[in-house]
């Protein structure tokens, strides 16, 4: 059973391609994972050993996204924001996504706990 987890929350107004959007996921896992490591390890750690559970889930705005980026935070979990560089198929410094966790998955799910998987 899996007791730690991450969670990718993708804005579900942006309409980018799904190679895009596995850039951004990915840039999201690993950065957020980076911070773990360091302010967290036992988490990460924990993480590691249970197999690295991911789950990619949605909001509707930018807002919403800041919404959960701010009680994430506050609940000190390890958060990491992806604004994108704008090579490709967004402008500059679009915001397409955070990450949250690796952490336990009851705190986790204070935050994300109502929020629907991308698909």
């Amino acid at each position: 059973m899996f007791r730690y987890k991450q969670c990718i929350v993708v804005r579900g107004d942006l309409k980018l391609s799904r190679g895009k959007w596995c850039a951004q996921t990915a840039h999201a896992a690993v950065g957020a994972a980076l911070i773990a490591k360091t302010k967290n390890p036992e988490w990460f750690e924990a993480w590691i050993s249970e197999g690295q559970k991911k789950v990619v889930l949605f909001v509707s705005s930018l807002k919403e996204l800041y919404q959960l980026e701010e009680k994430a935070e506050g609940l000190g979990l390890p958060v990491y924001r992806v604004e994108d560089m704008g090579l490709t198929e967004v402008p500059p410094h679009t915001v397409t996504c955070i990450a949250i966790g690796p952490a336990p998955e009851a705190l986790i799910d204070r935050v994300t706990g109502n929020l629907p998987l991308f698909k």
